[in-house]
């Protein structure tokens, strides 16, 4: 069987910029992301900027910089609408936790009083769109990941077999939390290739 491989961070990012082309067609964005991000914006046609934007898009990055977040807050405040990436809030590093997109996402709406719309995981059309991009169907792919709050609730959303790895946030004690559970558990990614 033919395997597509399309990561969450790619297709959180890709779900964004079609999200947004669809909503406002040829808009503007002041967006905190990288390449990842920017650039299926732009080729959306999607005008980057941080003058007077339709829409704040938050990403994720390892360099998130108080000096964009206070210019995403004041856009915010000023009209923008506000969308993110993902609510994860953490991300695993080789140093330990970094604070992560929902951390960030958490810190703007606070100071704004508005939440973000969030495109992607665990919003079940980020899967729909990968799945049309990928030109797989449901019945046959499989969420990998590292997180129960968003990448296993993600997939059980949008009715994909499901794989935790336990190299990232999620830890064996913390299954019990959820009333919710994985297909599998795998103690890494190696694993989880090895049955694919």
């Amino acid at each position: 069987m033919p395997i597509g491989v399309y990561g969450v961070q790619e297709g959180s990012q890709t779900s964004a910029a079609t999200f947004l082309a669809d909503q406002k067609p040829d808009g503007s964005a002041y967006v905190i992301g990288e390449a990842g991000l920017t650039t299926p914006l732009h080729e959306a046609g999607y005008t980057l900027t941080d003058t007077d934007p339709d829409f704040v898009v938050l990403g994720e990055t390892r360099t998130y910089s108080f000096e964009a977040i206070t210019k995403a807050i004041r856009l915010i405040l000023g009209g923008a609408r506000f969308i993110a990436t993902n609510p994860d809030v953490s991300g695993p590093s080789a140093e330990g936790p970094l604070p992560a997109t929902g951390s960030v996402a958490a810190l703007i709406t606070t100071a704004t009083g508005r939440r973000p719309y969030f495109v992607g995981k665990p919003n079940p059309m980020m899967f729909r769109s990968a799945l049309n991009r990928i030109a797989a169907h449901s019945e046959s792919t499989v969420m990998v990941g590292d997180r129960m709050d968003t990448d296993i609730v993600a997939g059980i959303e949008a009715g994909l077999d499901t794989i935790l790895v336990l190299t990232g946030s999620t830890t064996p004690a913390d299954l019990e939390r959820y009333p919710y559970r994985p297909g599998r558990v795998l103690d890494s990614i190696a694993d989880a290739v090895e049955l694919i």
